[in-house]
């Protein structure tokens, strides 16, 4: 017996029993935990104050993505903040 890997448990394991719980498929998970996210945002804050930071985010994200190093973080910055925006909305 390998002592070594006795508690070790492969990502894809671990991602499909938070998938089966959730009854989100394993694929999607990452998007759905984003979604989520933007929704508790939303619900602390307030619909018109998670617009308005939804576009600020937007506008940020997209003057950091003028610039090659800023593309990194303006581009997530950039989709974060338009999901904002769009779950303020709607």
């Amino acid at each position: 017996m390998n002592h070594t890997n006795m508690y070790y448990r492969p990502r894809h394991r671990v991602m499909r029993r938070a998938a089966r719980r959730h009854g989100v498929h394993w694929l999607l998970l990452p998007f759905w935990a984003l979604w989520k996210l933007i929704a508790g945002i939303v619900e602390l804050t307030g619909r018109l104050v998670a617009v308005v930071l939804g576009f600020v985010l937007m506008l940020v994200g997209g003057i950091l993505t003028v610039t090659v190093i800023g593309a990194i973080v303006g581009i997530p910055m950039l989709i974060i903040g338009f999901l904002l925006a769009l779950k303020g909305m709607f």
